[in-house]
Formats: C-alpha cells, structure tokens, sequence
C-alpha cells in the first residue's frame, strides 16, 4: 500500500547487483537514471557493494523498465540480489 509515512513515500523495493562502476561517480549516474524513471521513488547505489536499492511504485515501473534503466546509464546488473 502507499502513503505518506513519516512524510516520504513507501514503495516496493528491489535490489540489484551492478557490474562495471570504477568510482562513486559513476553509482551517481545510476541513481540519476533511475531517478528520472517515472515511478521511481528512491534509487541508492553503492560503489563500495556494487549494488543498487531501489524504491519504487510498481503500478508506475515494473522490473525490465528498471533494468533498461540501469543498462541506459552504461551498466549491467549482474544478478537479482
């Protein structure tokens, strides 16, 4: 269910397993992608996991458009997480 929680939007979340970051910068031009993504509430990428933990609303986005987003920044996900 979504609401506001505490002022902030509650979603679903997903994580993936990103391949190809060489510095934190490039966790930014994810997260920057992700977040331009319609539905997406949330995207927060560590350099230092190589992960990425998004919040979404999946009756906006769904999974595929969230990997196309991450692959549009230059990425590949490596495997669900």
């Amino acid at each position: 269910m979504f609401g506001l929680g505490k002022n902030k939007i509650q979603g679903k979340k997903i994580n993936f397993k990103i391949e190809g970051m060489h510095c934190t910068g490039w966790a930014m031009n994810i997260d920057g992608e992700l977040e331009e993504t319609p539905g997406v509430i949330e995207a927060t990428t560590s350099f230092a996991k190589a992960t990425t933990t998004i919040t979404f609303d999946p009756n906006k986005v769904n999974k595929p458009q969230l990997l196309k987003a991450i692959k549009t920044a230059g990425y590949d996900v490596l495997e669900d997480k």
